[in-house]
């Protein structure tokens, strides 16, 4: 059983909803990376989702874009992500890591390489926006490795689609509360709830939802029906300007405590 699937295996018997928060690797701060993965999962993540910065994020908003910007300008590549997810792991053991990205950085490092080296580090998953399920044969080798591949939902997901994504899913499926970009805000949580109904009836793995979710407000409204919630651009806007290390923990802290508390009690 993969870190996943025992993390939401817990959750699941402790009836608790997920938080998986997403930051941008290398961002705000390179050199204190590690330090917030950890205030994160202080903080109460129980999956943390760790971008890695790409030159061309189309499924992202602004803000996320202009994080793998500065990350980017900094000199962060692919090898700085997997080095920070084994320095985690000397401390953490137990918490996923997902790593999201695109296809681009993992085509030029090489699949079969990025995978035993992903394996290697800690790394529990991979979540490639750019990765339809038609063409998920180019991520054969991560798959073979022990690495699970999360797989998209979203509103405009036709009906025998979605049956092929709900009996692929592994890990955890990651329902896109709308269409559109990361960070947008048009959530309409009544929808979204019949929406996700009908995908864990027939899912095989949790169902997390992300895009829109910017406070403990939003998140606890999510919280009554997902298996876990996923929150990145505010988050990652909250640590823009931060500059320390012991800053960039206490925002993270003060930005995520209010929502694992929203989560547990509902």
């Amino acid at each position: 059983m993969s870190r996943i699937d025992r993390r939401f295996a817990a959750l699941k018997a402790a009836q608790r909803t997920g938080l998986i928060p997403f930051i941008t690797a290398g961002d705000p701060a390179p050199e204190h990376t590690v330090a917030l993965m950890h205030a994160l999962v202080e903080a109460g993540a129980d999956v943390i989702e760790l971008g890695v910065p790409f030159s061309d994020p189309m499924a992202d908003g602004p803000v996320i874009q202009h994080a793998s910007e500065r990350a980017i300008a900094k000199g962060v590549g692919l090898a700085d992500v997997l080095a920070w997810v084994t320095a985690f792991r000397q401390r953490d053991q137990d918490t996923p890591i997902v790593l999201m990205g695109y296809l681009n950085p993992l085509e030029i490092h090489g699949y079969a390489r990025f995978a035993d080296e992903a394996v290697a580090a800690g790394v529990d998953g991979v979540l490639v926006v750019d990765c339809p399920l038609e063409e998920t044969q180019v991520l054969s080798a991560l798959r073979a490795a022990g690495l699970q591949q999360i797989l998209l939902a979203a509103p405009t997901t036709a009906p025998a689609r979605m049956a092929q994504l709900c009996e692929a899913a592994r890990g955890f499926l990651y329902y896109v509360s709308f269409a559109g970009i990361t960070g947008a805000g048009r959530l309409s949580t009544p929808d979204i709830a019949a929406r996700v109904a009908q995908i864990r009836a027939q899912a095989k793995a949790p169902v997390a939802v992300g895009f829109g979710v910017k406070d403990a407000q939003s998140a606890k409204a999510i919280a009554g029906f997902a298996d876990a919630v996923v929150i990145g651009s505010a988050l990652v806007e909250r640590l823009e300007s931060a500059g320390s290390a012991q800053e960039i923990a206490t925002r993270a802290g003060e930005f995520l405590r209010p929502i694992r508390a929203a989560l547990d009690e509902r």
